[in-house]
């Protein structure tokens, strides 16, 4: 069962770049979601082929915004809540669950709802994989495709 993505390490080194943004919707989003940018600079959960894909959710900015019993989801409401998110623009993320075979430098989509996503066979191009990966249940590492990121 897909957990979402985690943070493995930023291209060029360094520590994570984490900004704090209002949500879009009302809904739950969960640490280890892939989130994209609104024109108006709100966070939305990711979805393939979105061309303003931001980074990965950290979580809510306030603890108290938080599930309780889950730290790292949040219900939140439309312009009100506000949620940490890791916004380097050459983060590698991984993913866990991935057991499939990938060759380094393919392209892939992402797929599933929040708590849920996974990486998926492309046909929109969302994320490039990075990175060795020799054997199959080690975690598939990658970056959201430049030209999908998004840059404050």
């Amino acid at each position: 069962m897909a957990q979402g993505f985690n943070w493995a390490y930023n291209l060029y080194g360094g520590r994570p770049q984490i900004d704090v943004l209002v949500m879009q919707d009302t809904e739950t989003l969960t640490k280890g979601d892939l989130l994209s940018a609104q024109t108006n600079g709100r966070a939305d959960l990711a979805a393939t082929n979105d061309a303003d894909m931001i980074g990965l959710m950290q979580g809510p900015e306030n603890p108290a915004d938080a599930t309780v019993g889950q730290p790292g989801v949040v219900a939140g409401t439309t312009a009100v809540t506000r949620v940490k998110v890791l916004v380097s623009p050459d983060a590698v993320y991984e993913d866990v669950d991935d057991t499939n075979a990938r060759n380094l430098g393919v392209t892939l989509d992402i797929s599933g709802a929040t708590g849920a996503m996974a990486l998926a066979a492309d046909s929109n191009s969302d994320v490039r994989v990075i990175g060795r990966k020799e054997q199959n249940a080690d975690p598939t590492r990658f970056m959201i495709i430049q030209a999908e990121h998004v840059y404050f």
